[in-house]
């Protein structure tokens, strides 16, 4: 049985598995498709050879340091992409484009060679054994110790176990097609229902040319069509590294119904639009079409139907907590808590798996007979107090040594030669790290919760567990604040050096979103416990007792 079922085989599960594999853990990673990618997919231009990303293109290294520094790490060169030249406007069919002098895409970067680089680089450093394509899962079933994966491959229905299961897929998808036994909790997936698959109903075209005519001509080949009968709503540069490889990219202003309905017409379409923008040099290009939509493993039926939102920055904390008592891992760059849906997502996504899954390990030992038995004779009440209070006094030797972890992380910001949110990134990663172990440790303490009150949906208990952290969050963030204005390493850094009242204000919204989300999940655990405890009532089990029963059978 492997340790860890990692479920999607796209950026965020190469990567978790990656970070994973590195720290000895064994896992398999099951990909529904017979390719590894997910949304990144590429081909080669038959006319000059450009590789041609018809998923995602850029990342911004500036406001994206996961993605930047695995980039870096796994020694893949990257290159600015083009915006030199004018931009054009088309806001009126029957009119010429109007030119709009600056840049668009705010110091965004290519990877060289095309972003499978990506996927290549990561399958490299992966046994090939772990690697299992062509399984697309079906069903998931809680066995107590473990989980019972279902998948299907082809024709046939094989089953696999695993003590975790982490799902690096988008949660739409996850809530279409995977069967839960038990059922998740109604919250959860609501919030997967709600979670809009990004891109997922969108189209993109790249279509290469034997030379860049648009730049020749002044252009930086970015258009924005914003007419009511545009096919193409932006325009951009996609030649490669070294200029010499042409090709110009976009992304369709039509509906995923309106594309399926034009046809084989679609391409005469985007040739007149790219000969209205760029003149007649544009027609004769090879064009190389993805339509997301019609992809059954991207798109769920729900993003192809319903109606497109504001793209959040993060998603709903729900789809981050970690399910069937740290069993079960929901991820996939839409869950991430910082760029959700773009590459920096799935590797933030695949971090706070890492970390979950680690901090529940970590508090094996916790579970232990020796150390829970002494506590299992004591009534409810007792029992309950006695895990506060070893909760509590865990709480205090985490938060007196999340300072030091701050310096670790800044440090390391430094290293990378970052130049901005160097404390908010830190800290922030310091107070997410924390809690993560918070709720493994919460996890693993033996409450009765058969007696517990509920008002309003909160367990008696929860203010009790919120307390052991205190003024946690204030004390650090006044370290911080002292810390920072004696660095001399953050002295070439005047607003790291010296916090702002507006930066320690966003610096305070994040931690206290971090502290809010962990409430809500240390809630919901507790709650949990309670409901395990009245099932296990009715049926005529001893609460408590019956878990430590399957604590020494593990």
């Amino acid at each position: 049985m492997v340790e860890l079922a990692i479920i999607g085989g796209g950026v965020s599960g190469l990567a978790l598995a990656r970070a994973l594999h590195r720290r000895g853990v064994s896992f398999a990673l099951f990909e529904a498709r017979e390719r590894f990618g997910g949304r990144v997919l590429a081909t080669t231009s038959a006319t000059n050879g450009v590789s041609v990303d018809l998923g995602p293109t850029w990342f911004w290294p500036e406001t994206q340091p996961f993605i930047a520094d695995l980039i870096c790490d796994l020694g893949l060169a990257a290159f600015p992409q083009y915006d030199e030249g004018g931009a054009l406007h088309l806001d009126d069919a029957n009119e010429k484009p109007r030119l709009v002098e600056g840049g668009v895409h705010g110091g965004a970067q290519r990877l060289a060679g095309g972003m499978t680089r990506l996927i290549d680089a990561l399958l490299a450093e992966l046994p090939q054994d772990s690697l299992r394509p062509g399984f697309q899962l079906t069903g998931l079933a809680d066995r107590g110790g473990r989980v019972e994966l279902t998948f299907r491959c082809g024709d046939l229905t094989q089953k696999v176990e695993a003590r975790h299961v982490a799902l690096a897929l988008p949660p739409r998808l996850v809530e279409q097609n995977v069967r839960f036994e038990p059922a998740l909790d109604a919250a959860l997936v609501d919030a997967m229902r709600a979670c809009e698959t990004w891109m997922a109903a969108q189209a993109k075209v790249v279509i290469a040319y034997d030379r860049p005519a648009w730049r020749e001509a002044g252009f930086s080949g970015n258009a924005f069509v914003t007419h009511s009968q545009a096919v193409l709503g932006e325009v951009f540069d996609a030649c490669d590294e070294t200029s010499a490889k042409a090709a110009l990219g976009g992304f369709l202003a039509l509906s995923a119904d309106q594309r399926r309905e034009f046809g084989v017409g679609l391409p005469i379409l985007m040739d007149s639009q790219m000969s209205q923008l760029f003149g007649v040099a544009a027609v004769e290009g090879e064009q190389h079409y993805q339509d997301w939509a019609q992809e059954p493993l991207t798109c769920s039926a729900l993003d192809r139907s319903a109606p497109a939102v504001d793209h959040p920055s993060h998603a709903h904390p729900f789809l981050r907590r970690p399910a069937w008592g740290g069993k079960l891992f929901v991820g996939g760059s839409e869950t991430a808590a910082h760029a959700a849906g773009y590459l920096e997502g799935a590797i933030d996504a695949a971090k706070r798996i890492e970390r979950d899954f680690i901090a529940y390990h970590e508090t094996a030992r916790l579970r232990a007979p020796a150390i829970l038995e002494p506590l299992m004779d004591a009534d409810a009440s007792a029992l309950n107090e006695a895990s506060l209070a070893r909760f509590g006094e865990w709480a205090s030797v985490q938060a007196a040594a999340a300072f030091e972890s701050y310096r670790v992380r800044l440090n390391k910001n430094l290293a990378r030669q970052l130049r901005s949110q160097l404390t908010q990134r830190a800290i922030l990663a310091s107070v997410e790290e924390v809690y993560s172990k918070a709720l493994a440790m919460l996890d693993s303490l033996p409450f009765d919760a058969r007696a517990v009150e509920v008002e309003k949906g909160r367990s008696k208990l929860t203010p009790a567990v919120q307390a052991a952290f205190g003024t946690f969050l204030q004390k650090l963030m006044d370290e911080v604040i002292a810390f920072n204005a004696t660095s001399c390493a953050l002295s070439n850094f005047p607003d790291e050096h010296h916090l702002s009242g507006e930066y320690v204000q966003t610096i305070l919204r994040d931690i206290a979103a971090a502290w809010r989300e962990f409430s809500l999940a240390a809630n919901a655990l507790l709650l949990a416990k309670q409901d395990a405890a009245k099932q296990d009532a009715a049926l005529g089990g001893q609460p408590g007792h019956e878990t430590m029963m399957e604590m020494r059978l593990e």
